[in-house]
């Protein structure tokens, strides 16, 4: 059975604290669904401030909707396009201070304000992305950045 931890405030230490939670949670599981189920609801609860935790899934040349948490989401998104597209064609994590101020931002919830999505790899190739939004401007950091980077790598090995 899962317990939420009581986390320290301190957000780096915090991040550790999570993706130790994570290898936890997935280190026996071997269905990446059920993984990334876990993954995305873990995220959801340890993350202040966020309205939506979930992965895009890469297949045939486009982004499609994995398990998340948050309000129903677009379903498909083209390579390139929104954040989600851009974090898929330059294979980096993009954070986004401002999605409105974003050229070409897909607005799947009105709420959203800041976003950060990072890459998931396996065997070097990307395999689908990570993304997180939040209701508040300037939410992502490098400190977070940091963490949902380690906290991608992990799940990759178990996907």
């Amino acid at each position: 059975m899962f317990q939420k931890e009581a986390y320290t405030g301190q957000v780096a230490k915090d991040y550790e604290l999570v993706n130790k939670q994570l290898k936890a949670l997935i280190e026996d599981e071997s269905d990446p669904i059920a993984n990334l189920a876990n993954a995305s609801a873990l995220l959801y609860q340890f993350l202040d401030d966020v309205n939506w935790v979930g992965f895009y899934l890469y297949k045939n040349g486009e982004l499609v909707l994995g398990p998340f948490q948050g309000l129903p989401a677009c379903v498909r998104i083209e390579y390139g396009k929104g954040v989600c597209g851009t974090s898929l064609k330059e294979k980096q994590t993009v954070r986004v201070e401002n999605v409105n101020e974003f050229p070409g931002h897909i607005a799947c919830d009105s709420a959203s304000q800041s976003e950060i999505v990072t890459p998931i790899y396996q065997n070097d190739e990307i395999t689908g992305v990570l993304d997180i939004d939040s209701p508040s401007l300037n939410r992502f950091n490098e400190t977070d950045q940091k963490g949902l980077e380690d906290f991608a790598r992990i799940l990759s090995n178990h996907l």
